[in-house]
C-alpha cells in the first residue's frame, strides 16, 4: 500500500509539473529606440497567447495584480517618467466583476531613459505581471528583462 501511494504521489507530482509549464501564455521581449544622442525608450513586448489577457498597470482596488515594471539602477543612466503603455482595451471584467484594461495579443510597454555614457549599457528590470482567461487567473509571475544599448 505504502509503495502504491509512492508511486500516485509520484506520477500527481509529475502531472502537475507538466501541466504548470504548459500554462505559460505570455513571453515578453526587449527592445531599445533610439530618441536622440542621449534619450532612448526602452520596450519590453509581451506576446501573449490566444484567448489570455495581460492586465494594465493600473487597475482598481482588489482586482487582478497590475502589470509593474521595476528597473535596477545604475549609474549609467536615468529613469525619465513612468513606464507608459498602449491604449489596451477597457471592459467589465467577469471574473472581478469591474471595469479592468487588459491586453490581448500584444502589449508595447515603453520607459524613456537618459544615458549618461557612451559605453555599451546593460540595464536589467522585472516586470511582474497576471494573466486571466474566461475561466481561470494564473498566479502572479515575474520574469527578468535585459536592454543593450550600444
Amino acid at each position: 500500500m505504502k509503495k502504491l501511494f509512492t508511486v500516485l504521489s509520484f506520477i500527481f507530482i509529475i502531472t502537475s509539473s507538466l501541466n504548470a509549464q504548459i500554462l505559460d501564455p505570455v513571453k515578453w521581449s526587449t527592445s531599445v529606440e533610439k530618441i536622440s544622442e542621449t534619450e532612448y525608450n526602452l520596450i519590453a513586448t509581451a506576446s501573449i497567447d490566444t484567448g489570455w489577457h495581460l492586465y494594465s498597470q493600473t487597475v482598481p482596488e482588489n482586482g487582478p495584480i497590475p502589470t509593474t515594471f521595476s528597473f535596477k539602477g545604475n549609474s549609467n543612466y536615468i529613469k525619465k517618467g513612468n513606464t507608459k503603455e498602449e491604449q489596451g482595451h477597457e471592459v467589465d471584467d467577469k471574473v472581478f466583476n469591474m471595469r479592468i484594461k487588459y491586453f490581448d495579443k500584444e502589449a508595447n510597454f515603453k520607459q524613456r531613459i537618459k544615458i549618461k555614457t557612451t559605453d555599451k549599457t546593460e540595464i536589467k528590470a522585472i516586470v511582474e505581471f497576471m494573466v486571466c482567461n474566461d475561466s481561470q487567473c494564473l498566479p502572479p509571475n515575474e520574469i527578468d528583462l535585459v536592454f543593450i544599448i550600444q
